[in-house]
Order: C-alpha cells, then structure tokens, then sequence
C-alpha cells in the first residue's frame, strides 16, 4: 500500500450505487524517498515531518501526532503514536498496554531508522502487516532537528549512503547522544517532556556504526544488563536479547553485540558497550526501561540498513507484545527495588576473568605497510570471511558503591540542577522556614580533568571524596529532595560526585573548586604566630611536616597557606560539595 485516496460522499439524490456522487478530495502518497530512490536516499526534515501529519489525518483512528516544546533549531520535537485501537489517552491504557518508544535521527547522518520507522508506521496503518495487541508504538521521528536540516554528502566519511544526509551536531552543534545528564540543550528538555508523558517500557535509538569491518549489517547495544540490575537486568541479558536475535535469525537477519574496538581486529575479544547516563539508553535505564541501540554496519550498502533495521524493529515489538505483562511487572519490581535497598553500584569495569564466548562472523585483518603514511594500518580482506569463538566481555563487576540516603538537601541557589531535576519530574518538598540540620557533608578530595573541552565541557573523572557530618544552616526555600521515589536512580547517578556522569563530573559546581578568599603575607605572618602559639597540637603538626616534606618546608608560601586553611579565615565553601545528605 503505497497511496490512499480518500473519498467525500456528496448527497445529490442520486441512487446509492451510482459512484458518480463521490469526489475525489484528497490523495495521499505514502511512497517514502528512501523508496522512490530504489534504496539510496533519505527523507528531507521537512518531508518526514508531513509525511507522518499525512498518515495521521488519513488513519485517524490509529495514529496521533503531537508537538512538544522547542528544540535548539526553534522548532519542535513531534511524538508519533500508533495504537490499533484507536485509544491515545494513556491514563486509560498504561495499565494493560506496554509502550515502545523508538528515537530517531539523534545523529541525522544515521538516517537508517528515519527511513525503516517510516515504512514501519504506515505498514501498520494500512494493515499491510500483523500489528501488535498490547503494545503502543511512538516515535520521535528526527529528534536532531537542527542537524536534519543542516544537509550534506560528505561528513559521514566511512559510511555507504545515503547520498545526501544530515550533520551529527545539532543547530548549537552539540551532540545529543552525550546530553541526557546534562541537558544542555532544548532538545533534551523536550526529550525530556516526551519521556515521562510516555513512561516507555522498551526504548530503541536508532543509530549507524563506525569501526571494524564484519559480516553482520546489525549489531545491537543493549543497555548494560549489570548497570540495569536484578530481575529486570537478568531478563534483558537472558531472555529478551537473546529472543531478538533468535527472531532475527530466522528472518535471515544476523546480528551481534555492537564491535567495540578502535584500530583493532574483533576476534581479539571486545567489551560490551557501558552506556553510562550521557547516552540515551543509560539514561532510560535510570527509570528502569529496557533500551536498546540499534547500530548497523556503515559499510553495508543503504536499502540493506534500512531493510534490516525495519526488521528488527518488527522483532522488537513483536517480542514486547508477547511479553508486556512480564516486562510491566519487572519494571514495577525495580522500581521497589531501588526504594528499599541500602546501598547502590556506582561504578562498573568490565570482568576480563568471566567472558562469554560467542560466535562471531568477521573478515581477516593483518596489518601492513600503509602507503600513504609509511606507518602500519589495518587492512580487512573480504575475500576471507570466517566464523569464530570470540570473548566478549558482558558481564560488569561493581568498582564502587554507596550508601543511598534518606534525603539530599539542596539550596536554592543551584537552580540550574533544581531546574533538571523539576524537568525530570523529580519531587522536591521546600523547607517551610530556616533551619539547622545535622546532615552528611562531602568535601572534594581530589578529582582529574580533561584537557580538552568536550561537549561544551571539561570533564571531571576519578573523582574522590571525604564525608563527615556537620550541623549546616539551611534557608527557608531550600529543598528537600527525598530518594524514596521513581526517580532514586536520577539521583543518585547525578547528585553523587563519584558518578561517571554526576553534576559534579559534567562541572555543574566549579565555582566551589575556586577559593574566593585569600592573605596578604605580610599580614597573615602574624596571625600564624598566634594561632600557633594557641594551638599546640596543629603547632605539632606543622613542624612534623616541615621534617617530612621538603618542598613544603622550602616553600613559605605552601607553609602560609597550609595554616590559613587550617584557621577560622579559611572559607567553609571551598572544596565543600554544596549538596547535603540526610543519612537514613
């Protein structure tokens, strides 16, 4: 089905079999670009975006189109809906149906699900093939809008079509799979709208690899089963990832884990992909959705990507549908899960003792004399295919945990996370009049940073804490920030300095890394006497480390400092994390 005509009946009197009393008002041509090219182009923003309003206003019953705020390009993000019932309230259904959202166009150059999503509503619209029960189906068709509109042939240097794309950054020239944390973007902010009005149980982000050359056009990335945790990380790892590649499998569509190697040959063994909360489906994990990137293979030639694209997406929600009542029920398990425990897994590394071994179709590799550099390079021989075993390293050991609190305190004036959290749905009690609360209190103890700026930021990495209790002075207006609701996960990942992608790490609270108040040396030499004088034990200390630390004690202004920070001028504010917890 590739057009639909629809008809106005016109009464004129005339008999009922007589047709010449209908007119034709409209036609609609549901034949894509992608299509029309014979596999080798892409739809335009602009003709996505009608041709989803067109399959909306011929199916009305089935398909609901919606805006939802603004994007950095002054446009909209649209969320697409198909339900074969032809019910959209989702206070009404929610209970009974599971919802899958599909996210496309998050880096427009990697256009294979703009197209495949495309083909897939329509044909499900039109009854062209089986449709899902219990399952809502809802896309973002192009989330990247300012990329989409930012077209060109050339960018997308390792990749087989199609001949003309969109650009990977945004209209700000961001990278949107890098900024579900930190929200630098509307678009996230939209995403963000989008998300919590749908609560989805399964999330795809469809994407385009780069890397090693293989047999397979898909590849898949799972969110990390370990990161994603208990009886809901065991059934994505266990049951539903390896169903997809079962249903694939007799389609005739290969997959594997997505090739996590640079410059490398993947029969070496490769590590899953940690999709830390920057990515997409690191972020859905935080509010226990099963997410999955598609990722096909660059090399493979475009209408292959597309096809096989459209066709895991059919295995996904067909798998959903079969299983909604399980998948509801898991994601309501974790969601208790996280009220109840005590401690929390922060950090993950990759366990090299316990991998699994996979079968994997790749191409021979060898390194030769690169005759452009006159330095080794990796070359690929298609000529020679094989099958092997292959490590893979999937499974996770946790590196670091902490101890989840009651309540996190946050004054007021870091109103640019109050403002995240209030996006995300977070619930926050503000305190009623000013108060002293005896709370926990980290100071940074150490912490690295990039020396290259990266998404608009300098990354904070390896970061270290101290954690004492102190009795802090809180305004009325500061809020309290409770971790018994469903969004513990978010708050923990953001508000906990250690985190991979806390606040802290994407540089939310520099300014207390900046000490705003100092000495003048001359006059400061006399306060130290003193203080000294007065305190025998840090007199004690001083000297011992004068004996133990020779830079120390040839450095007047180390020795100046030292003491300043350990005297009443010092200022409480420097290095102190200015987000309190309140231990249960």
């Amino acid at each position: 089905m590739k057009k639909l005509w629809l008809i106005l009946a016109i009464l004129t009197g005339l008999s009922s079999c007589d047709f010449s009393k209908y007119r034709l008002v409209k036609e609609y041509d549901f034949e894509t670009r992608f299509e029309k090219s014979g596999g080798t182009e892409t739809g335009t923003y602009s003709e996505v975006i009608s041709f989803y309003e067109q399959l909306a206003e011929a199916y009305p019953s089935n398909i609901s189109m919606q805006e939802f705020g603004t994007t950095d390009s002054g446009l909209p993000l649209h969320l697409v809906m198909y339900n074969p019932d032809g019910e959209f309230d989702l206070d009404k259904i929610r209970k009974n149906h599971s919802i899958i959202l599909i996210n496309n166009g998050i880096h427009p150059g990697e256009s294979d699900g703009i197209d495949a999503t495309m083909m897939l509503f329509r044909d499900m619209a039109g009854d062209s093939i089986s449709s899902p029960k219990n399952t809502i189906v809802a896309t973002i068709p192009i989330y990247n809008v300012g990329g989409a509109l930012n077209r060109n042939s050339t960018s997308r240097t390792n990749q087989n079509g199609p001949k003309e794309y969109g650009f990977r950054g945004n209209a700000r020239n961001y990278d949107l799979n890098r900024d579900f944390i930190k929200a630098d973007t509307k678009n996230a902010f939209a995403f963000y709208e989008i998300f919590h009005y749908l609560d989805p149980d399964v999330f795809i982000d469809n994407h385009v690899s780069n890397g090693a050359d293989y047999q397979y056009t898909l590849t898949h990335l799972f969110t990390q089963h370990d990161k994603l945790g208990g009886n809901l990380g065991e059934y994505l790892n266990k049951k539903m990832m390896p169903a997809l590649e079962d249903s694939l499998r007799v389609k005739e569509w290969d997959i594997t884990p997505y090739v996590n190697v640079f410059n490398e040959v993947p029969e070496k063994g490769f590590a899953q992909f940690m999709d830390y909360p920057r990515y997409s489906t690191g972020y859905t994990t935080l509010w226990n959705t099963l997410g999955m990137m598609v990722e096909t293979h660059m090399l493979k030639p475009y209408q292959q990507r597309v096809e096989g694209t459209y066709e895991l997406m059919r295995s996904m929600i067909a798998i959903t549908d079969a299983e909604s009542s399980i998948i509801k029920d898991l994601r309501n398990q974790a969601r208790r899960k996280y009220l109840t425990d005590r401690h929390y897994n922060i950090k993950f590394e990759a366990d090299k003792e316990n991998p699994s071994i996979r079968e994997f179709k790749g191409y021979e590799g060898e390194m030769i004399n690169s005759e452009v550099t006159g330095q080794e390079r990796l070359k690929y021989d298609r000529e020679q295919p094989f099958t092997k075993e292959v490590e893979y390293y999937d499974n996770f050991v946790t590196t670091e945990e902490i101890e989840i609190p009651r309540a996190y305190l946050i004054p007021q004036g870091w109103w640019q996370v109050i403002e995240r959290l209030e996006k995300n749905q977070i619930k926050m009690e503000p305190l009623e009049r000013d108060t002293i609360m005896e709370v926990e209190v980290y100071h940074i103890e150490d912490y690295e940073t990039t020396n290259r700026a990266y998404e608009g930021h300098y990354l904070h990495n390896n970061t270290r804490v101290e954690k004492s209790v102190e009795k802090v002075n809180f305004r009325k207006g500061d809020l309290l920030v409770t971790t018994f609701q469903d969004g513990a996960r978010y708050l923990l990942e953001t508000l906990e300095p250690t985190a991979t992608d806390s606040f802290f790490n994407w540089n939310f609270f520099d300014t207390v890394l900046q000490q705003k108040e100092g000495f003048s040396p001359y006059v400061f030499e006399e306060v130290t006497q003193k203080l000294l004088e007065e305190n025998k034990a840090l007199k004690k200390e001083f000297e011992e480390k004068k004996t133990q630390d020779p830079d120390f004690r040839n450095s007047w202004y180390a020795q100046l400092d030292w003491l300043h920070k350990r005297s009443e001028n010092y200022e409480e504010a420097h290095l102190r994390y200015p987000i309190f917890r309140l231990p249960r």
